[in-house]
């Protein structure tokens, strides 16, 4: 698949064309919505090179059923019929985390949302997983936007099926400090042991964690075009007005980062980040550092990268791709 090509001209107006010839890539959005989860349903299904196969549901920002439930509002607004498929609703060992101060306590707090017309599918979402993958091998990459534990499960339940995934971009981690503790960011914190499992799989990895996806801030500026874009513009500028409200709050910042959209942009628009190979790993243990993606930026460990880390972002880039793509909903 040829990426769409983004030029910058001096005047600072970013434009974005699609190569004649290219091919939809095919995903699965695995993710646990969430405003930020919301919002990259909405982005892939507004880009002509994604195909989406379907929205696989887990626990994280609320509990499944509501995470599920939130999948189907999101679809249900912009009248797509894209199945969705709940999996895992706790994590392998620990116990379940949830954020529900970040998010509200429906996870989309915020804007006025329709309820969905149709149900969930019977098929549990790691099942589907394998099920797509071998029916498309070799094509379809998994975008995780919560906790591992659909994509550990499909892994354990089908071995075979890790050679067979193109690419697994991931929401979640970080180079640096975490969110949820000071060392872990919180999809990585609610299911480090599934973590593990998909770092150590052998597929291929690329992980936006909190170092990169905090360069995304959506501040007043790059909402407001949002508003000018008709009923799905209106309802991603309430939902990043709702979440900047945390961010605010706890960092002082002048709005939220918008972590999850990051995956589907960095599949439609590469040219906007710069990624590392690095090896890594992910802290199992019972400490204070549980859940720590521990990525050796200088390889000083001697093993061989396991993944790519998103190390820079051109928000600006990013927030102007974003617009373009939701006028087209």
């Amino acid at each position: 698949m040829q990426p769409w090509v983004c030029q910058r001209p001096r005047s600072g107006v970013y434009t974005f064309s699609m190569p004649a010839s290219a091919a939809p890539r095919p995903v699965i959005l695995d993710g646990d919505p969430g405003h930020d989860d919301a919002i990259n349903i909405l982005l892939a299904h507004a880009a002509p090179e994604l195909e989406v196969l379907g929205v696989s549901t887990t626990y994280g920002n609320v509990g499944l059923e509501r995470t599920t439930r939130n999948a189907l509002v999101t679809l249900e607004l912009i009248g797509s019929s894209t199945p969705v498929y709940p999996g895992a609703d706790r994590p392998l060992l620990v116990p379940r985390l949830s954020a529900e101060s970040v998010h509200g306590q429906t996870g989309l707090d915020g804007p006025l949302l329709p309820a969905p017309s149709r149900a969930a599918e019977h098929l549990h979402a790691a099942l589907f997983m394998v099920q797509a993958i071998r029916e498309r091998p070799h094509q379809v990459t998994l975008l995780p936007t919560g906790p591992l534990t659909n994509v550990a499960l499909a892994l354990r339940l089908a071995p075979d099926i890790a050679p067979l995934i193109r690419e697994i971009v991931w929401m979640g981690g970080s180079l640096d400090v975490g969110n949820w503790t000071p060392a872990a960011e919180f999809n990585a914190l609610c299911d480090p042991h599934a973590a593990a499992i998909v770092f150590g799989s052998g597929v291929r990895v690329t992980m936006f964690g909190l170092n990169a996806t905090h360069q995304a801030i959506a501040t007043p500026e790059r909402i407001a075009p949002f508003r000018a874009l008709g009923r799905t513009g209106e309802v991603v500028a309430g939902l990043l007005e709702f979440f900047a409200e945390h961010h605010r709050e706890r960092y002082g910042w002048n709005g939220g980062p918008l972590h999850d959209p990051l995956t589907s942009a960095y599949l439609i628009a590469p040219q906007l980040f710069e990624v590392q190979p690095m090896y890594v790993t992910v802290d199992t243990t019972d400490g204070p550092s549980a859940g720590r993606t521990n990525c050796d930026q200088w390889h000083v460990t001697g093993q061989q990268p396991n993944a790519n880390v998103a190390m820079t972002v051109d928000a600006d880039g990013f927030y102007a791709l974003l617009t373009e793509r939701m006028a087209q909903l």
